[in-house]
Formats: structure tokens, sequence, C-alpha cells
């Protein structure tokens, strides 16, 4: 699993706009991590954005990247998938659902109109009608971990 959205996606904003438009400093920290996330676009855990990060510039101690994944979190800019294993964050992009390998805890996102007709299925059958931010959580095993 490659932790990628499938199909389509727009490019993301810049890394500043972002944090101005959520009201938030733009500290040379938060730059980074949210550089790293969108231009990633995918679903990494605390441990696996500071690792990214120090490969990649100055070093960013592992507890500002927790404490700001966090903020980041609390205005929105981010947002998180539990799973087993590590939480994973990811910044919104296109609509898309998860699977979640159950092994491993590697998290991909799945474009949101490739399930379409699952989730008008699981209204019909429940009731519930999902909003345009709903995301399904699928849990298996990925071809890494195998059966």
């Amino acid at each position: 699993m490659s932790g990628s959205t499938r199909g389509g996606m727009v490019a993301p904003p810049e890394p500043r706009a972002l944090l101005q438009r959520h009201g938030l400093r733009c500290t040379p920290g938060r730059l980074q991590i949210v550089a790293l996330f969108t231009a990633s676009a995918r679903h990494l855990s605390v441990a696996e954005a500071w690792e990214e990060l120090s490969r990649s510039g100055p070093p960013v101690h592992p507890t500002t990247v927790y404490r700001t994944l966090e903020t980041l979190t609390a205005v929105g800019l981010t947002y998180v998938v539990h799973g087993p294993g590590a939480t994973r964050y990811c910044v919104p992009g296109e609509p898309h659902h998860h699977v979640v390998c159950q092994d491993c805890g590697d998290v991909e996102g799945l474009a949101h109109d490739r399930l379409k007709d699952a989730v008008g299925r699981i209204e019909e059958l429940t009731g519930l009608r999902p909003d345009a931010s709903g995301s399904l959580l699928v849990y298996g095993r990925c071809a890494r971990c195998g059966d």
C-alpha cells in the first residue's frame, strides 16, 4: 500500500497560505510539516513524519512534530485516521475513504467516487447518510502482509 490517494488529485495550496488561512503563525517547523504532508498526500504517523523531516532538512524535534500535528488537526488543516498501530495524519484533499492494514497499520486513500455505489448501499441498509467529509475505514491485510 503506497499511502497516496488513488485517482486524480488537485495540486495542494502552498503551506504558508494554508497556515495563514487557518489563523496559525508560519513557524519554520510548521512550514516544514505542512510542506511534507501537502507534497506527499500520504497518511503518516508522527514517527514517519519525523523520520522524513530528519532526512530532508533542518532537524525538527519529535515533540514538535507531535504538537504541530495536534494543532493542525484542531484547526482542521489535518485529520486523523485511527487504526491498529500508530495514529496517522493527512491533509484533506479530494474526498476519499481509507483502507487500513490490520497487521502493519499502513493506510491508503481510496477515491470517494470509487465507492459511491457502496456508500449508497450503506445508506439504503442503515439509513445513515454520510456527509461529504465522511470516510469509510476498511480493515484487512495489505499485499505485503498477506493472509
